[in-house]
């Protein structure tokens, strides 16, 4: 396999699993506001650290697939 595909996939791939809890989250979010609206600022908190949380790991997964994108050599 060469490098550039296996970097392709990992950077994929870290992108995949943080968009996959943003979806999760915000379905999560709007069927508890659909049950109990009165918890909005509970809720909407719990969403927005959640959604930060994965922002911040697909970040980090970028800044390393790109550093290791930048490397020369074999």
């Amino acid at each position: 396999m060469s490098r550039n595909v296996a970097l392709v996939l990992i950077f994929s791939l870290c992108i995949i699993g943080p968009i996959a809890v943003l979806v999760a989250s915000s379905f999560a979010s709007i069927s508890a506001l659909g049950r109990n609206p009165s918890a909005t600022p509970k809720i909407f908190t719990a969403m927005v650290i959640a959604m930060l949380f994965a922002v911040s790991v697909s970040v980090i997964a970028m800044l390393i697939v790109f550093q290791l994108f930048s490397k020369t050599g074999t």
